[in-house]
């Protein structure tokens, strides 16, 4: 028998809080529909489906023919379907974790350490940091997508510190003063003003900054309830953070954080050091394997106040600088790329027209994750023996330096992702 190196997956499912509830989440959507048998309970939060290797979640593959049961035991059985590359350099390991979200609620406000830092944080406090590896994400919108990252141009905080009194109490005066002045300075100046801003929020007393933020929410609930705009102080989005997470610090971080809004297929990548939080919407999401987050508010969870105001990056930039635009490919026209700064993954996004019947996905050096969210169509390859009937919700893992054949049956062509590893 042929050695079977493309077949299908089964990937978990996380149902935590924060996930949209029962089939307005395209996490419970794509479960429902790849997977006839599975009961989406319509009172449940379902947040994330992971594909890849993760301990918490390997995919469980979906061929008896295939002695071992999830995807991490095969792939440790068989590296070479990694490719060369990325065997050496990931050390026989898949260096990514594929997924899919369907945000209701905000996540925490967060940022993630680079290597030097991860490895530090990791020997100190390993309960806090579970590994040495760093955590670069990159989310693509599969519905509009709303999200916070990275610090706003100076003179937008400075216009918050002039029309929030609560918010200007909270940083102070001086360190307010500060920040106005570095407007005209050089980027060093205003980096190092910002970060003393956003450090004197951060260590605020609780006290002190749950009485401003009560000050501040009464008084836009009030501007509301009267009609008046309150976008000068993000009033929209304030109340809908405080709903969430009632006296917590987060709640000021929107005047120092970019608001993203993306549309379907724009995407925006989250370095080391970048802070961030998506609040509402379904997006793929693909990073590197790392649990390692420090995180600033927005959670319930443990805040490491210290590393995080040390770590961050301070450079202030426009909304619009966050948007990652995906370069379409030279040798096939369908094909996407959305390549980032780091050598640990790459998502392609497949178009495939109604006019297309057959369409090769072609092999590349390197182990990658397909995702089908829209279209029907069967899979043949070299490397799988039988027929893969292929529709919304379907995975398949294809080793590297193996190609997939799509017969398209659906009559208004295909959306895919693939992830991949391209060193």
């Amino acid at each position: 028998m042929a050695e079977l190196r493309v077949f299908p997956l089964s990937c978990v499912v996380q149902k935590y809080a924060w996930g949209k509830i029962g089939l307005d989440s395209e996490v419970a959507k794509l479960l429902a529909s790849s997977d006839p048998l599975a009961q989406i309970d319509p009172d449940k939060p379902y947040a994330e489906l992971w594909m890849g290797t993760h301990p918490r979640g390997d995919a469980v593959i979906l061929d008896n023919r295939i002695p071992q049961k999830t995807l991490g035991q095969w792939i440790a059985d068989n590296p070479g379907c990694l490719g060369s590359k990325v065997k050496e350099t990931f050390q026989g390991q898949l260096p990514f974790l594929f997924k899919v979200l369907s945000v209701n609620t905000a996540l925490s406000i967060q940022a993630h350490p680079n290597k030097e830092l991860a490895g530090k944080l990791h020997a100190q406090f390993p309960e806090h940091y579970p590994d040495a590896n760093h955590k670069p994400e990159m989310a693509i919108a599969l519905t509009p997508f709303q999200g916070m990252c990275g610090f706003r141009p100076v003179e937008e905080i400075v216009a918050f510190l002039q029309k929030v009194p609560e918010f200007r109490a909270l940083i102070g005066n001086v360190a307010a003063e500060q920040l106005e002045r570095s407007v005209c300075n050089d980027p060093r100046g205003v980096s190092a003003a910002l970060r003393v801003c956003f450090t004197r929020m951060m260590k605020s007393e609780k006290k002190v900054f749950v009485d401003q933020l009560n000050m501040l929410v009464k008084r836009i609930s009030q501007e509301v309830a009267a009609g008046k705009d309150t976008s000068g102080s993000s009033g929209k989005l304030l109340l809908q953070l405080h709903s969430q997470f009632p006296g917590d610090i987060g709640c000021f971080a929107i005047y120092f954080l970019n608001l993203v809004m993306l549309q379907p297929g724009e995407s925006m990548f989250l370095g080391a050091n970048e802070p961030h939080a998506y609040l509402y919407g379904d997006c793929i999401e693909c990073m590197a394997c790392s649990d390692n987050t420090v995180r600033a508010g927005l959670t319930p969870k443990f805040i490491d106040v210290l590393t995080l105001c040390e770590m961050l990056n301070y450079t202030p930039a426009p909304s619009s600088s966050k948007v990652f635009a995906p370069t379409q490919s030279r040798l096939d026209p369908c094909v996407y790329l959305y390549d980032p700064p780091v050598p640990d993954f790459t998502v392609m996004k497949i178009e495939i027209p109604s006019s297309i019947k057959l369409y090769l996905i072609s092999a590349i050096d390197s182990a990658s994750i397909l995702l089908v969210i829209q279209g029907t169509a069967v899979g043949t390859s070299t490397a799988a023996i039988s027929e893969m009937t292929l529709r919304r919700g379907s995975v398949l893992f294809i080793s590297a330096n193996e190609s997939v054949s799509l017969h398209l049956s659906s009559l208004d062509g295909m959306l895919l992702f693939r992830a991949c590893c391209l060193l």
